[in-house]
């Protein structure tokens, strides 16, 4: 059981080590950019629909 644990742990660190060199910053910094964009569109489509919805109920 232990050496699968270890199998696991060293087949993901070296993913990630492998992956790591290829990441440029600029690819992090659009993704922040393009996550926090997509969360807020989200976050006012699902506050318009409720209020849509809040006032065609009334």
């Amino acid at each position: 059981m232990e050496t699968n644990i270890s199998l696991k742990a060293g087949t993901a660190s070296g993913t990630v080590l492998s992956i790591l060199p290829n990441i440029l910053s600029e690819d992090i910094v659009k993704t922040i950019i393009l996550a926090a964009l997509g969360a807020t569109v989200s976050f006012t489509v699902s506050l318009s629909l409720k209020w849509l919805t809040k006032s065609k109920n009334k």
